[in-house]
């Protein structure tokens, strides 16, 4: 379980494929990692991944087929920034919302534009997505949690303050850029319980 809130940003550094997959080398020298073991849980850009030989560094991971159909992950470039966030441990301020890691798909950035000291980014969603999205509410993007300004039927737009745009990698996207997305974890159960429900109903 991670909250949103990026730790630091990494650098991919190496990429090799392994039998289909890809074995992914990340150098993060911010990242505290002293305490890290191999095995424990890692966000890189919003994907839950698992932390192989991590050190001072930085670490690698092993990335599945699944996920690189999914994420951003195979499109990623040696030098390319990422967002990363280490697994919450028990103790942790929810600063942000819960977020798994689990990507549910890929939004694109269609436009971004200055208001006032901060900027609105308007993103297209999937359409199996967008019921998801509400105003007000969650969403994840890259890692990072952020709060739905407006919906439309197929994009929302976010409100990013000057310190997200300096401590991510979201501040780098250009129109035609695509994220990883995860909608709020809430709203999926929520679905699936209403489901059940109707269901049910149905049977009676």
């Amino acid at each position: 379980m991670f909250t949103g809130i990026v730790e630091s940003t990494g650098v991919l550094q190496e990429k090799t494929p392994i039998g289909g997959d890809w074995r992914l080398r990340f150098q993060c020298s911010e990242l505290e990692l002293q305490k890290a073991r191999p095995g424990d849980s890692i966000s890189v850009a919003g994907a839950c991944l698992t932390m192989l030989e991590p050190d001072e560094y930085g670490f690698c991971a092993d990335v599945s087929s699944e996920t690189l159909s999914l994420t951003t992950l195979g499109q990623l470039q040696v030098g390319q920034a990422v967002n990363l966030e280490l697994a919450m441990g028990l103790d942790a301020r929810l600063g942000g919302h819960m977020v798994t890691g689990h990507v549910d798909g890929k939004a694109r950035l269609l436009s971004r534009r200055q208001d006032a000291r901060s900027e609105r980014f308007e993103f297209e969603v999937p359409v199996h997505l967008s019921r998801y999205i509400a105003k007000k509410g969650s969403a994840c993007l890259d890692g990072v949690s952020l709060t739905v300004n407006e919906v439309s039927d197929h994009s929302f737009s976010v409100c990013l303050i000057p310190h997200t745009l300096e401590v991510t990698t979201l501040g780098q996207l250009s129109p035609g850029d695509e994220v990883n997305l995860e909608v709020d974890l809430i709203a999926r159960y929520l679905e699936r319980l209403m489901m059940s429900v109707e269901s049910e109903q149905a049977q009676d």
